[in-house]
């Protein structure tokens, strides 16, 4: 029967696709991409030959009702972001929740996702967390950081590089210098990093050296008896 499958996709070391990823992206009628480029290089690494369409956040609230039309035709579609598991912090949330309404079948392979390995090395609790994804960049963004700061949850970030010493200061205003935190970037990759300390540590260190590649940041929950807002 056909159906969308959600296919994770490695975030640095190729050698994390798994064999079921490949099968799917080789047999599926359509492949639905973030960056047909990127995924074109991935597809060129595993001999996947197969056709591919552009689905971004640009255009995805355009063409869902066109791809669950033809899942319904009979095609299987395989959806892919450019690095990790579509729909977080990537698109496919559109699409999925369209065929769920018009109750096609949608299957989510196991695999990469980058707060997973940087939640595990920060050494930081992860019994229990919350996911933030990207902070609003304005809107939002303070009243959001006030709420957090009286998180009890490690809570976890994404962030571009060239933001990070600016959002860790600021997690310095709201949550206190001295919280730990832990910042891996480039996970996988040759060059993967994680620094962990107090967060001034953290900020003095990338003020040294200058971040590149894909960032998750981990903070450390607000403990028992402390304060957990600041006055803004």
């Amino acid at each position: 029967m056909a159906k969308l499958f959600v296919v994770p996709t490695p975030v640095g070391n190729l050698e994390d696709m798994t064999f079921r990823a490949i099968r799917i992206l080789k047999e599926a009628d359509l492949i639905l991409a973030e960056d047909t480029r990127t995924t074109g290089f991935l597809l060129k690494h595993f001999d996947i030959q197969n056709k591919m369409l552009s689905h971004h956040k640009f255009n995805e609230h355009k063409t869902v009702g066109q791809m669950a039309m033809r899942i319904l035709g009979g095609e299987t579609i395989a959806l892919v972001s450019d690095a990790g598991t579509p729909s977080i912090s990537d698109p496919g949330f559109m699409l999925v929740r369209e065929c769920i309404r018009q109750n096609i079948d949608v299957e989510c392979l196991p695999g990469a996702t980058a707060f997973v390995p940087a939640l595990v090395v920060s050494g930081l609790p992860n019994d229990t967390f919350c996911f933030e994804g990207f902070l609003p960049q304005k809107k939002g963004r303070q009243s959001r950081l006030k709420e957090l700061s009286g998180e009890r949850r490690t809570i976890i970030c994404y962030e571009s590089p060239y933001r990070l010493v600016k959002t860790l200061t600021q997690f310095g205003e709201y949550f206190g210098n001295e919280r730990q935190i832990a910042v891996s970037r480039e996970i996988s990759k040759m060059y993967e990093e994680t620094v962990r300390g107090t967060i001034n540590e953290v900020i003095n260190h990338f003020k040294m050296n200058d971040p590149k590649g894909e960032i998750v940041i981990i903070v450390e929950g607000l403990k028992e008896g402390k304060k957990g807002t600041i006055e803004k």
